[in-house]
C-alpha cells in the first residue's frame, strides 16, 4: 500500500473533501479569537486558557544519571483527565540534567516502555518497521547541541528496546548553553518525542554558572526559568493526537500536525506568577512541526542573550523572536515593567505553514500567561556585555573565512512511480552512500537550497556553526534549469544565477553559535561551519562502532522490565559518523535526513 499524506491529498483535495468528515473531534480548542471548524482538520475539545499552573521541572545532577524510558499517564489540562504519555522517568518530559563543563556526564539509559500511545499510528512502510515495533518500541537518546563521540550521539539506527539500554558519555568539553536530550530512534522519533520523550540538558561553566553572584551578572535560581514550547491536538479523553487530518488512513505518515493548543511544560495555557523583577528565560521549540514568531502580548521589548551555541557577545534587543523546532532562546525578560497583578501573554504571531494552511490549518496564537505579583525580583541590570571581557568567554568573533563550498538542498520529490509522500536531502534517502565528507579542521560554507513551499529548520549533529544570511530564490527557473532526477539520483543544485535579492544577514538573536538554521521557502540560507579535528575533540569523530553497544538490562539491580515479545539482537553491523536532517519530525522520519562523516 502507498503512503497517502497530508501532501499528496493536496494533489487531489476535492476528494479528500469527501471522506474528511469521519472521525472529527467535536469542538475546537480556542484561547482567544473565533471558533473555527474545518471539516479536514481534528480538533481539540474547547478548553479555558490560564487554569493551570505553569510546571516547575525537576532538576537532576551527578557525574552518573540513571533515565529510564517508561510508559505512563499525564494530564495536560484541568478540564481532561490523564492520557496515556511516555517519559523519562514519570509522567510526562524529563528532568533538567545539570551538568558542568569539563565534568563527564554518564547517562546510564534503559527502555522500560510497555505500551506506545501512538502504536497503531507507527508507519510499517517506513524503514523496515514492522508490527513488532508497535509492541517493542525501539528508542535512541541523542543530546541535540552536544559535542558527543559518535557512538554516543543516538545514532537512529543504534536502538534499545525493551529491557535494553545502553551508556551514553557526554564529555561536556563545549561552552556553557541550553542542549535538549530527545528521542531519535529511526523512523518513530515524531511519536516518541510527541508522546514525551524530550527533556532539557543545563550545561555550565565557570562563567555561566547559574548561581547568585555569577560573573555575568544574570539571573539565577527561581528566576533562570526554562520553557518547554509545544503544541498539540487532544482528545476529550486527554489523549493526544499524532494526527491532524482523517484524510490520511492511521498508521500512515501524514507529514506533519500543526497543534491548536498551546502546551509549555506539559501544561495547556498555563499562567506562572513572577516577581516584578528580571527573569531569565530559556525556550526550547519541541514542537514537532511549527516555526513560531514569539513575542508577548503588550509589545514590551526583552533582550536574546543566547542560542543554541552559547552567549552572543552582548544582549540583542528584540520585540520577537522567530523559533523552530529544535532552536533554543535564551531570553532576558524585565516583568518590573508590569504593575503588580497585571498579567502579559508570550504569543505567536506566524501563521501555518502554506501546505497545511491549504487544508485549513491556523495559527496557534498564545502559548502562557505571566501574571506579576506584587514582590520585587532579581533587580541586576540588563548586562552591558557578555563575550570578550574579564570574567567572560571570549568573544565570538567574526565568521571564519570558508574553504570549501557544498550545496545542498531540501526538496520534496514527486516522482509518480513512487509513494508521492517522502521528503529529502539532496533528493536522496537515508540510507544512500552519497553522503557528505567534509575533512576535520576545515572551514565550509553550506548553501541550504530550500525547494519547498514551507520552511524548514536544519540540524547538523556534532557541530555548530554561522548564519551568514538568506536570499530568495527563483525556484522555478533554477528547476528548468537545473531539472530535479529521480529520488535516489543526488540533487545539489547552484543557486546564486537563480537570487533574487542581496544577502539577508541572520537576525539580531542569530549572531552567535547555532546547531539549527530555518531555512525559508524557495531561499537559500547560507552557514558556515568549522569541522573539529580528533585532537580538539579528545575523540575521533570518524570512529566505527557496532550496534552491540546496546545491552540487556534486564537484571535485578534496576528492577524488572515488562518482557516483550522478542529480545534478540539482530546481527551487530557497523556505524559510522552522525547525521544531518530536518527537524521537522516527521520530515526527519520520512526521509529527510542523510549521514555524514568527518574524515582525515
Amino acid at each position: 500500500m502507498r503512503n497517502i499524506s497530508r501532501r499528496t491529498l493536496l494533489t487531489g483535495i476535492a476528494v479528500g473533501a469527501g471522506a474528511g468528515a469521519t472521525g472529527l473531534l467535536a469542538g475546537r480548542a480556542t484561547a482567544d479569537g473565533p471558533d473555527i471548524a474545518q471539516p479536514l482538520l481534528f480538533h481539540s475539545p474547547t478548553l479555558t486558557p490560564f487554569v493551570d499552573e505553569l510546571p516547575v521541572l525537576e532538576q537532576v545532577s551527578g557525574s552518573t544519571i540513571e533515565i529510564d524510558a517508561v510508559s505512563s499517564t499525564h494530564r495536560f489540562h484541568r478540564d481532561l483527565p490523564p492520557g496515556a504519555t511516555l517519559a523519562y522517568g514519570d509522567g510526562y518530559l524529563g528532568p533538567v540534567i545539570a551538568a558542568h563543563r569539563g565534568q563527564p556526564t554518564e547517562i546510564r539509559f534503559r527502555n522500560r516502555l510497555n505500551a506506545h500511545p501512538f502504536a497503531a499510528d507507527i508507519d510499517t512502510s517506513l524503514h523496515g518497521l514492522s508490527e513488532r515495533d508497535r509492541v517493542e518500541i525501539p528508542t535512541s537518546l541523542h543530546l541535540h547541541g552536544g559535542v558527543t563521540p559518535p557512538e554516543s550521539d543516538g545514532h537512529p539506527e543504534l536502538i534499545s528496546r525493551p529491557g535494553q539500554g545502553m551508556t551514553y558519555r557526554f564529555p561536556n568539553r563545549q561552552e556553557a548553553g541550553m542542549l535538549w536530550y530527545h528521542d531519535h530512534a529511526m523512523a518513530v522519533t515524531r511519536l516518541n518525542v510527541y508522546a514525551g520523550l524530550a527533556g532539557i540538558y543545563q550545561l555550565r561553566d565557570e562563567f555561566d554558572t547559574g548561581e547568585a553572584g555569577n560573573p555575568l551578572g544574570l539571573p539565577s535560581g527561581e528566576f533562570d526559568l526554562p520553557l518547554v514550547l509545544q503544541e498539540k491536538i487532544m482528545g476529550s479523553d486527554g489523549s493526544q493526537s499524532i494526527r491532524s487530518t482523517p484524510v490520511v488512513p492511521q498508521g500512515r505518515w501524514e507529514g506533519g500536525a500543526v497543534g491548536d493548543v498551546g502546551v509549555v511544560n506539559g501544561k495547556i495555557w498555563p499562567e506562572a506568577r513572577v516577581a516584578r523583577g528580571l527573569y531569565r528565560l530559556r525556550l526550547l521549540n519541541a514542537a514537532s512541526f511549527s516555526v513560531w514568531d514569539l513575542s508577548f502580548s503588550n509589545g514590551m521589548v526583552f533582550w536574546a542573550v543566547g542560542m543554541e551555541g552559547g552567549l552572543l557577545d552582548a544582549p540583542a534587543a528584540t520585540t520577537r523572536i522567530r523559533l523552530a523546532p529544535g532552536e533554543r532562546a535564551d531570553l532576558l525578560v524585565d516583568f518590573a515593567l508590569l504593575e503588580p497583578g497585571a498579567t502579559v501573554e508570550l504569543r505567536n504571531t506566524e501563521d501555518a505553514a502554506p501546505q497545511a494552511a491549504q487544508i485549513g490549518a491556523v495559527r496557534m496564537p498564545v502559548f502562557m500567561r505571566f501574571r506579576a505579583d506584587a514582590v520585587r525580583g532579581f533587580a541586576g541590570p540588563v548586562p552591558a556585555t557578555l563575550r570578550g571581557e574579564a570574567g567572560q568567554p571570549r568573544a565570538v568573533g567574526p565568521i571564519p573565512q570558508p574553504q570549501v563550498v557544498r550545496n545542498v538542498s531540501l526538496s520534496q520529490p514527486s516522482d509518480v512511480r513512487l509513494p508521492p509522500s517522502i521528503m529529502s536531502l539532496n533528493n536522496l534517502r537515508f540510507h544512500s552512500d552519497d553522503i557528505e565528507m567534509p575533512r576535520q579542521g576545515t572551514v565550509e560554507q553550506w548553501n541550504i537550497v530550500n525547494a519547498t513551499p514551507d520552511p524548514h529548520p536544519v540540524h547538523l549533529h556534532l557541530v555548530t556553526f554561522r548564519v551568514l544570511g538568506r536570499q530568495a530564490v527563483n525556484t522555478l527557473a533554477m528547476c528548468a534549469r537545473q531539472p530535479q532526477p529521480p529520488l535516489g539520483i543526488k540533487w545539489t543544485p547552484d543557486p546564486d544565477p537563480f537570487v533574487v535579492e542581496p544577502l539577508r544577514g541572520p537576525q539580531p538573536w542569530e549572531t552567535g553559535f547555532k546547531d539549527t538554521v530555518i531555512c525559508d521557502p524557495n531561499s537559500v540560507t547560507r552557514i558556515v561551519v568549522r569541522f573539529p579535528t580528533a585532537e580538539e575533540l579528545g575523540f575521533d569523530p570518524d570512529a566505527a562502532f557496532t550496534t552491540d553497544l546496546v545491552q540487556d538490562l534486564r537484571g535485578p539491580e534496576r528492577g524488572h522490565a515488562e518482557p516483550a515479545a522478542h529480545h534478540d539482537h539482530p546481527a551487530a553491523h557497523t556505524l559510522q559518523g552522525y547525521v544531518w536532517h530536518c527537524h521537522i519530525l516527521d520530515h526527519e522520519d520520512h526521509d529527510m535526513m542523510l549521514k555524514y562523516r568527518t574524515v582525515t
